[in-house]
C-alpha cells in the first residue's frame, strides 16, 4: 500500500525540512512521484519523525504494544532472561507492537546487582528468577558464549557496589570486566556498562567499553573531567534521567534520604556530558513500573532539553544517533530505502520538545497504528 503524506514539516534524523512531502510504498520510505497513492494525509502543521527509540528499557508482556501507542517503535532492552526474550522476540515480530533488541542476560557478580531486588514482591509477581553470575576473568569466555547462544545483540555488564541503593553488593572486578569486555569484542558484540558512581564508571572505561547504562549519580570536582575523557573516548551515554526523577521522588515520598545520588546530580552530570560533547542517547530505564513505556521517554526528552540540549539535539539523540550507535542502519531516519518506522506530530517539536506527546499518527513498517 501507498502512503502520501503532503505538506508536512520533517526532522529526518539530523535536521529540519520545514516542508516536503514523504512517500510510504509498503514497509518502505521511497522517493516521492507522481505516482497515485491509496492513503493521503495532510500533513499541514505537522511534523514526521523518525519511529523514536528507547535506549534502555526492560521489557515484560504488553511492554511493546504500549510503547508502540507513544511513537517508540525500537526498544533496547539491557536485561531480559532466556524465556522472557524468548517470548517478547516472537511479539516483536508483529506490527502491532515495538521492535526489540536485547542484552540478554546481564553480567553480574554473585549477589551482585540487580540480584538483591528478586526477593521484592513486584519483581517476583513477574516470574523472574535467579540467573547466570560470573566470579572471575577466568569464566567470561564462557559466559559471553552462553550470552550469543541465548541470541543477545550487545552484552550488558554491572560495575555497581550498591551504594546508590544505600546498600553494599558485591561487583565485579576490573579484570573481570576487561575480560568480559574483550571476548564480547571478538564476538562481535558492543559492551554496554551500569556503572552510576564515578568509580565505577572509571573502572567502564578502564574495561574499554563502548557506552554506560546511565549518567552517574554523584557529583565530585572530577566530574567535569570525567565527562571530557568519555568525550575523549567516544563512550555513548544513556541518559535515563526520568528514572533518576522517579526514585528521587520515592525516596522523598519516604522520607528515605539516605542512599547518594539524586535526580539533581543526574541533571549536572548530564550537563557536563553535554557541554564536553560526549554522545547522549535518550533513553528511560522503562520497567513495568516505573518510568512507563512509551510516555516516559517523551518525559525524558523533556528532560534533555531541561539539562541544556537543543531539541533538535534531543531528537537526534532518539532516533539517528541510537540507531548509529546500535548498529540499526534501516532505521532512526527518514530517507528513502529504510524502514517506514514513523510518527506523525502535532506541532513543532525542533523548537517545543513537548510536541513530540501530540501524537496524530504512528507507523511501524509502513503498517499505520489504530490510535486509542
Amino acid at each position: 500500500m501507498r502512503t502520501r503524506i503532503s505538506n508536512v514539516r520533517v526532522f529526518d534524523g539530523e535536521r529540519r525540512i520545514d516542508r516536503t512531502t514523504v512517500l510510504l510504498d509498503d514497509d518502505r520510505i521511497v522517493a516521492t512521484d507522481d505516482a497515485s497513492a491509496e492513503v493521503e494525509i495532510d500533513g499541514s502543521g505537522r511534523t514526521l519523525l523518525p519511529g523514536l527509540i528507547d535506549a534502555h528499557t526492560h521489557v515484560f508482556d504488553g511492554d511493546l504494544a504500549q510503547a508502540l501507542a507513544f511513537g517508540v517503535t525500537t526498544e533496547l532492552d539491557m536485561f531480559c532472561l532466556p524465556d522472557v526474550l524468548t517470548a517478547q522476540r516472537a511479539a516483536a515480530r508483529r506490527d502491532d507492537v515495538a521492535d526489540l533488541r536485547s542484552a540478554g542476560t546481564l553480567a553480574t557478580a554473585p549477589g551482585g546487582h540487580p540480584s538483591q531486588l528478586l526477593a521484592a514482591p513486584e519483581i517476583a509477581a513477574l516470574g523472574l528468577a535467579p540467573f547466570d553470575t560470573i566470579s572471575g576473568p577466568e569464566q567470561a569466555a564462557d559466559f559471553v558464549r552462553a550470552r550469543l547462544a541465548e541470541g543477545a545483540d550487545y552484552l550488558k555488564i554491572v560495575i555497581d557496589d550498591g551504594s546508590v541503593h544505600g546498600t553494599s553488593l558485591p561487583v565485579l572486578s576490573e579484570r573481570t570486566a576487561r575480560a568480559l569486555t574483550a571476548h564480547a569484542h571478538d564476538a562481535g558484540l558492543q559492551v554496554i556498562a551500569h556503572a552510576i558512581t564515578e568509580s565505577d564508571v572509571l573502572i567502564a572505561l578502564a574495561a574499554g567499553v563502548d557506552g554506560l547504562a546511565h549518567v552517574w549519580t554523584d557529583v565530585t570536582s572530577g566530574t567535569d573531567d570525567l565527562a571530557d575523557r568519555i568525550a575523549a573516548q567516544d563512550v555513548f551515554v544513556v541518559s535515563t534521567l526520568v528514572y533518576f526523577e522517579a526514585i528521587t521522588g520515592q525516596r522523598e515520598h519516604t522520607a528515605d534520604c539516605a542512599a547518594p545520588g539524586s535526580f539533581d546530580d543526574a541533571m549536572r552530570v548530564t550537563r557536563a556530558l553535554h557541554r564536553a560533547g560526549a554522545p547522549l542517547l535518550a533513553g528511560t530505564d522503562a520497567t513495568p513500573y516505573v518510568p512507563a513505556h512509551g510516555s516516559g521517554l517523551h518525559r525524558e526528552l523533556e528532560l534533555l532539553t531541561a539539562a541544556g540540549l537543543h531539541p533538535l539535539e534531543v531528537l537526534t539523540a532518539a532516533t539517528s544517533r541510537t540507531a548509529d550507535r546500535f548498529g540499526l542502519s534501516d532505521r532512526g531516519r527518514i530517507a528513502p530505502g529504510l524502514r517506514a518506522d514513523l510518527l506523525l506530530v502535532e506541532g513543532d517539536p525542533t523548537t517545543d520538545i513537548t510536541a513530540t506527546s501530540a501524537i496524530a499518527e504512528v507507523w511501524r513498517r509502513g503498517v499505520r497504528q489504530a490510535r486509542r
